[in-house]
């Protein structure tokens, strides 16, 4: 008992091994400018018929479709690539693979990609203590990439042995003679065994001897590669747990390509069988003598499901993305950082861009005051863990933030370099100016948030007073920021801009009273001058919030004024 519970173990952490893997790699992605991986990837994958064959290159060169869905679900949490494409990427990958099964049928061989994997950390681990930070970040990939072969050649070392001890499946041989139950069962054989070998290319090695050795007929065989095409997305299912909205998707779009392939498949399962002998046997002039022929059969069935199957699917790439994205609906609090007026590039004329740009700084503004209530949510957050959720996702909300800004000014410069009108100009200069200073505000939302969490690793908390003059304070920080996106969404001149100006005046004031007051309070012993500190840094930081809110507003009024 105690030792297959050891062996239990070293599964378990094999799969830690190669989860571990999959998120650092994705983290080094993230940090080394998804901008350039992004434009190769997405010159790559233009259209559907690209990234097919992307994902089919890179299947056959890695020899693993497992981990090429893995990278691809990682390039997917990444933000480096998006869904629609990597489902195209995925289906190549299922023709890739087929090259495994003619390598093993061919040469009884697979070429062993975890082999490199300790050469690689030895190339990455100087990169790891570089002093730059984008040499780092290909070390934390590099590293993150061998982890990951590590963590599947483990898995398929400390799964069940079953390759070696193909007489554990002797026992099949008493269900082969049900009919089409048979197939079924076999389908869910295949499926079963390629979850816990972790590899479609092992169980297809163990399908190829026991077809080889007459156990099982080629009609059953078949139907456990079809089992293994479903088994081998439970690979990529487990990289997304750690992942997020997106790329689960990607996982479950996996998923739902094979099911979808097997299901028709074996609705014309004697048929198509008919054709593969005949590719086989007619058409590549394959001999039966020796075993050979059955072995190239279940390669050709193989390659053809998969063929077939991309052929089908590759016209309802949008339809699988609409079914993913209903089954796996977008958690509200895991928002991902997408543009939605510009990502669609340039419109027709400048004017109809600028007024895209409008409604991207709009919607930018609106996610900026939802940071913010956030950071106020955590103040009274005490559970520690749901403290450091809260705290990561203001932390995601900060990099979402500098995202747009930097892709929002992008655009903007990209329609300033064409054919505009002076007032066009000017509005474009108004914009740029809105858009930094909108970030400027996302960066003292998380600037308050990292001052809570300083003095939560405390032990001491704020006094009443203390609570209640933030609240104040975050209260009136709060309807400047509403104040601000009711000027910047205001498209009739509605509003009042003096508003504005009175909520800084307050805010400045309430400010210097509280400046003085904490002094007081200090000196009198009411909390120890380490909790004044944290309490006036969240007061200033307010404050200079409230400052960026005006200049927005000014930058706001300076374009309506020019073009009026």
């Amino acid at each position: 008992m105690e030792y297959s519970f050891y062996d239990f173990l070293k599964l378990l952490g094999s799969l830690a091994l190669f989860l571990y893997g999959m998120k650092i790699m994705s983290e080094g992605l993230q940090k080394f400018a998804g901008d350039r991986l992004r434009s190769i990837l997405t010159a790559m994958t233009t259209n559907r018929v690209t990234g097919v064959l992307t994902g089919m290159l890179i299947t056959a060169l890695i020899q693993s479709s497992s981990a090429t869905t893995v990278m691809v679900v990682s390039f997917v949490n990444a933000g480096l690539l998006e869904l629609a494409q990597s489902i195209g990427v995925i289906m190549g990958a299922n023709i890739g693979t087929t090259v495994t099964a003619w390598i093993i049928s061919a040469l009884g061989f697979k070429v062993d990609i975890s082999a490199f994997s300790l050469p690689l950390l030895a190339f990455g681990i100087p990169l790891l203590f570089s002093q730059k930070s984008s040499r780092k970040s290909v070390g934390e990939f590099i590293f993150g990439f061998a982890f990951l072969f590590m963590g599947l050649n483990l898995l398929k070392t400390n799964a069940p042995d079953l390759s070696h001890n193909p007489d554990m499946l002797a026992f099949v041989q008493n269900y082969t003679d049900m009919g089409f139950v048979s197939v079924l069962l076999f389908v869910l054989i295949g499926t079963v065994l390629t979850m816990i070998v972790q590899a479609s290319a092992a169980t297809m090695a163990i399908t190829l001897i026991m077809c080889a050795n007459g156990w099982i007929s080629f009609e059953l065989g078949a139907a456990l590669v079809l089992g293994e095409n479903i088994g081998t997305t439970i690979t990529a299912n487990l990289a997304a747990l750690t992942a997020n909205t997106q790329a689960r998707r990607a996982a479950m779009a996996h998923l739902m390509f094979n099911i979808f392939g097997v299901v028709w498949v074996l609705i014309l399962f004697r048929p198509f069988l008919s054709m593969v002998e005949w590719i086989v046997s007619d058409f590549m002039n394959v001999s039966e003598a020796g075993g050979v022929a059955v072995s190239f059969k279940l390669s050709a069935f193989h390659t053809c499901f998969n063929i077939c199957n991309v052929l089908i699917l590759i016209w309802f790439v949008n339809f699988i993305e609409k079914t993913v994205c209903w089954i796996i609906p977008q958690k509200e609090q895991e928002e991902e950082y997408r543009l939605q007026f510009i990502s669609g590039g340039m419109l027709s004329t400048a004017e109809l861009s600028i007024l895209q740009a409008r409604k991207e700084i709009n919607l930018f503004a609106e996610r900026i005051q939802r940071m913010f209530g956030m950071v106020r949510d955590l103040l009274h957050v005490k559970n520690e863990s749901e403290f450091n959720k809260l705290f990561s996702r203001i932390e995601k909300y900060e990099n979402i933030s500098d995202n747009m800004e930097l892709e929002i000014a992008k655009y903007l410069n990209q329609v300033s370099e064409g054919r505009l009108s002076s007032e066009s100009k000017v509005q474009i200069m108004g914009m740029l100016r809105e858009v930094t200073e909108i970030e400027s505000i996302g960066d003292s939302c998380y600037n308050i948030a990292r001052t809570i969490n300083r003095k939560n690793r405390g032990n001491d908390d704020f006094t009443g007073a203390q609570y209640d003059h933030i609240h104040q304070m975050m209260n009136l920080t709060d309807q400047a920021l509403s104040q601000m996106i009711k000027l910047v969404e205001d498209t009739h001149h509605t509003v009042d801009v003096n508003c504005s100006f009175n909520l800084e005046n307050e805010i400045n004031n309430y400010r210097n009273r509280l400046k003085g007051q904490n002094v007081v309070d200090v000196n009198n012993k009411e909390y120890d001058y380490q909790m004044g500190v944290h309490y006036m840094d969240i007061i200033a930081e307010c404050e200079k919030l409230g400052d960026y809110v005006v200049n927005v507003v000014e930058a706001h009024t300076d374009i309506k004024e020019k073009k009026a």
